[in-house]
């Protein structure tokens, strides 16, 4: 006899992680696989109490030789871990841009070596102190 796993499968082919998000079978190491059915039965009903619009089962699927279960992967695709991960560098990537962006932007409004931010002092423009006449 084969081993086999069971793992939860929704209603669009996709299946339940062990960090608590659907995936759609591309990499079947993020499956959550258990060995025992009702263990797999008692995660669904916690799923299933959660998001009434879920339609889940409990599929038994043999496992590979690293011991991934074999599974059809879905039509409805999620993002892989590569994905997330070139995700999040490019969420870092602006991150830093913005940050030097305004670095820039203060630095060019700070004070240079006289102590003037680059903003003239021009006499002619300016008012005569107002005195407290009585």
């Amino acid at each position: 006899m084969s081993e086999a796993v069971f793992v939860i499968q929704n209603q669009l082919g996709q299946f339940w992680t062990r960090a608590g998000e659907w995936v759609d079978g591309r990499e079947p190491q993020r499956v959550l696989k258990t060995k025992h059915r009702d263990e797999a039965v008692n995660q669904l009903v916690e799923l299933s109490a959660k998001d009434i619009d879920l339609r889940g089962e409990v599929l038994e699927c043999d496992v590979d030789e690293k011991k991934e279960p074999v599974i059809d992967a879905s039509t409805h695709l999620t993002p892989t871990l590569a994905d997330k991960a070139a995700e999040k560098a490019a969420e870092k990537a602006a991150e830093k841009a913005a940050e030097a962006a305004l670095a820039a932007a203060n630095e060019e409004d700070s004070p240079d070596e006289t102590g003037e931010t680059g903003e003239g002092d021009n006499a002619d423009t300016q008012e005569p102190p107002r005195s407290a006449a009585v």
